[in-house]
């Protein structure tokens, strides 16, 4: 039996897809693996390759780009691995990244999911795992009370990086799950096209009983957010779009409507407060009035649904 099968969807990131493949092949595990690319209908050389450098890889070309999480699924369903992990294709893994990953499962029964300690390119400590969402915790996070009081993240930068630690949400960037817990509670949901699929995931296997944890002795420096930089306003509507998701499908309408409020209310008073912008300087001024122009694209967004 197939050990690990290893989930990558790709969107116009050949050059970043090339050092992550290079990556899992060079630190790869000891036990039986496959790896699978889906790409969703690239503009860019992704495809070709693929097929030339890697032609050991399975491939998959979607003729438009169905999302993450449907791509996700279209190799989940056929994965003959034990354990799937999800990978991000800008990321590179680092000696010994998968096997940890792997031995942890092997040896925590109790656990469904594990996720790798993500590095930013520097070898600095990047968040990649958070409470579970509630409409406090969105509020405290909308209007950065966190610089106050730690509450909607965790304080990750004190943590032990020698020893797991049980977490509610783990970044898909890298997480591994049991094969077993998706063919019971169901693949990803297809319904969020970008984002929040893996909280609505983590959320039902924790829901199944199962637990989460952070593992960091597995090492993966993550570049992060490359293919949505190349639409990034469209993007930023998806990642509020599928919290707004998120919470009408776990919590109810009356959440989903909460939810909506407490945006509506956050977008609007960054867009009358935007000219502050003003005041800075053109790097910082830049910044403002992009993000302000991002919520005022999310006001119209929202009113429509």
């Amino acid at each position: 039996m197939t050990k690990l099968s290893i989930v990558i969807v790709s969107w116009n990131t050949c050059d970043l897809l090339v050092a992550c493949l290079a990556s899992v092949f060079k630190y790869q595990p000891a036990a039986s693996f496959e790896v699978w690319v889906i790409d969703n209908y690239s503009s860019d050389d992704s495809v070709l390759m693929v097929r030339d450098r890697f032609p050991q890889v399975r491939l998959i070309e979607n003729k438009n780009n169905v999302g993450f999480a449907q791509a996700n699924n279209q190799a989940i369903e056929l994965c003959q691995g034990q354990y799937i992990l999800l990978l991000n294709p800008d990321t590179e893994v680092k000696e010994n990244a998968l096997d940890a990953l792997i031995s942890f499962l092997d040896e925590n029964p109790q656990a469904g999911g594990a996720g790798s300690r993500l590095l930013n390119p520097n070898g600095t400590l990047q968040r990649s795992c958070h409470p579970a969402p509630t409409l406090k915790r969105e509020f405290w996070r909308l209007f950065h009370m966190d610089a106050l009081r730690l509450y909607g993240t965790y304080d990750m930068y004190q943590w032990d990086t020698a020893l797991p630690r049980e977490v509610d949400v783990l970044q898909g960037a890298s997480l591994m799950v049991r094969k077993e817990i998706l063919d019971a509670i169901g693949f990803m949901d297809g319904d969020y096209f970008m984002y929040s699929e893996e909280v609505d995931l983590c959320f039902r296997i924790q829901q199944a009983g199962w637990k989460l944890y952070w593992v960091p002795v597995s090492q993966v420096t993550h570049y992060g957010g490359q293919s949505t930089k190349q639409v990034q306003t469209e993007m930023f509507l998806q990642l509020y779009l599928g919290k707004l998701k998120y919470f009408r499908k776990h919590y109810g309408r009356f959440a989903g409507m909460c939810y909506k409020l407490l945006l509506l209310w956050a977008s609007l008073i960054r867009v009358i407060f935007s000219p502050i912008g003003l005041l800075y300087k053109p790097p910082m001024r830049k910044r403002i009035f992009v993000l302000a122009s991002q919520y005022q694209r999310l006001l119209g967004a929202l009113l429509r649904m």
